[in-house]
């Protein structure tokens, strides 16, 4: 069961966006209900604690939080989702927005992955997507795409192929920028980690 988590950051429509899954399930966090209408898609729940909301009109049951709460508005979505099922989740407005909020999303990102979920954070012009071990990335990007490899912590046994500058078996230190800024050769892209937690990054055409 697919879930599109609506959070607050930019949303830029592009093709890679349009070509998601479409969700069996809509959460909107708090702001991120404005991206409703761009994607033309009705909230299922609309969760948060309403500080970033101004202005946004949806027809949607809302679950009010207070502001003093130990849970992200992101969080608060992601419990609703899996509440209702969801297995797949897609974060949309994912980059762009306040820093400590997109850190937190993507270290959740990569928490969920690691409890068995599938997780994509997406703006439409930039994507991400957890790599763990056992749990190998493979991407369809056009020649010439730039992709990274962003280590969040120290990285064993790296494999990158499909890409201008491959990688076999490799050892990347944590915040390493080795593996920021790769192209891909067009076509599948594959990535791979033996031990450590990675985000793939990819940025998109318009």
């Amino acid at each position: 069961m697919t879930a599109w988590i609506l959070v607050g950051g930019r949303l830029v429509m592009t093709g890679a966006l349009q070509a998601l899954p479409r969700p069996d399930l809509v959460v909107a966090a708090d702001g991120g209900g404005r991206h409703a209408a761009a994607l033309g898609v009705g909230v299922d729940a609309w969760v948060g604690d309403f500080d970033s909301s101004d202005g946004v009109r949806l027809d949607a049951p809302r679950e009010v939080h207070p502001a003093a709460k130990d849970e992200t508005d992101g969080e608060l979505a992601v419990r609703v989702a899996r509440e209702r099922g969801a297995t797949e989740l897609i974060f949309l407005g994912a980059f762009g927005g306040r820093f400590d909020h997109t850190a937190a999303l993507v270290l959740g990102g990569l928490r969920l992955a690691g409890e068995g979920l599938a997780v994509t954070l997406h703006s439409g012009d930039e994507s991400g997507h957890p790599l763990l071990p056992g749990e190998d990335v493979v991407l369809d990007l056009p020649f010439g795409t730039t992709i990274s490899v962003l280590a969040f912590s120290p990285l064993r046994g790296v494999a990158i192929a499909g890409v201008r500058w491959p990688l076999r078996d490799a050892s990347v230190p944590l915040g390493s920028g080795w593996t920021v800024s790769n192209e891909a050769a067009g076509g599948r892209v594959t990535a791979s980690v033996g031990r450590g937690r990675a985000l793939v990054t990819v940025l998109h055409a318009p």
